[in-house]
């Protein structure tokens, strides 16, 4: 497949012309032009590129690229940001990141892929800032004891959990927001939820939780953010007929 077919395809499959994201969404590094063999990951390390090297890889696809607007210095390319980027130019190898497109997407997106999981209906998506439908209020077929939902999250999300125990005891109604969306607890409040399923936590949203009545579950930012990226790998493969393959790099955070 030629890079830029790629580059539309995914373009207009995670429709990332409607996201103000602060990254960019698409081709970071460009390499060789056709692109048949390609490894996806979580985020942008040696490791990973060190991985798609050693497998003779056309692309490397990323949810957490290289570049983004809150870099400290965002414009040079200079020691570790140098040496990840020589490890792709080197090696003729394209990157391409997608950040809030792979969690919003209605059909592969990680709060999408997290409610499947778990059993969960979505029954309403809401705005967060700029992003339209971007947190996902799900409902459980029935009212789940707390303790064995947080079973079912650390089966199913291959995870070890944070719980902040401060609403029901049973679980029915759950707001989903993988990565660091913490600060939107008082989304899951306004929308009646008695919990809050995120990837990590701040350290002040524990008290507001508390003080909320909401159950808090940090599954991990990493935990809660590899299930798009690995959904989007098993579509390419099967409907573009290209050779993908997911390498875990595991992060407890």
């Amino acid at each position: 497949m030629k890079r830029q077919e790629l580059v539309d395809y995914l373009a207009d499959l995670l429709h990332v012309q409607q996201f103000k994201d602060y990254c960019v969404n698409g081709l970071q590094v460009e390499g060789r032009e056709e692109i048949n063999r390609i490894i996806t990951g979580v985020s942008v390390s040696r490791r990973l590129f060190g991985e798609a090297i050693e497998r003779n890889a056309d692309a490397v696809i990323v949810h957490h690229g290289l570049f983004w607007k809150g870099d400290a210095d965002p414009f040079h390319l200079t020691g570790l940001r140098a040496a990840r980027v020589r490890d792709l130019i080197v090696n003729d190898i394209n990157l391409f990141g997608y950040h809030a497109p792979l969690d919003i997407h209605p059909i592969l997106g990680n709060n999408t892929q997290i409610a499947q999981k778990l059993g969960m209906e979505v029954v309403d998506r809401v705005d967060i800032e700029d992003w339209q439908d971007a947190g996902y209020i799900c409902e459980l077929p029935q009212p789940v004891d707390r303790n064995k939902f947080i079973q079912s999250v650390n089966q199913q999300l291959e995870t070890e959990s944070l719980l902040f125990p401060f609403g029901s005891e049973e679980v029915h109604r759950v707001f989903v927001c993988s990565g660091g969306c913490s600060v939107y607890y008082y989304i899951a409040v306004e929308n009646n939820c008695d919990t809050f399923l995120g990837g990590d936590i701040k350290e002040n949203v524990v008290r507001w939780a508390e003080e909320a009545g909401l159950n808090f579950i940090a599954g991990g930012h990493y935990n809660t953010e590899k299930w798009g990226i690995i959904a989007l790998g098993d579509h390419l493969r099967d409907k573009l007929k290209l050779d993908v393959t997911w390498v875990d790099i595991p992060n407890p955070v």
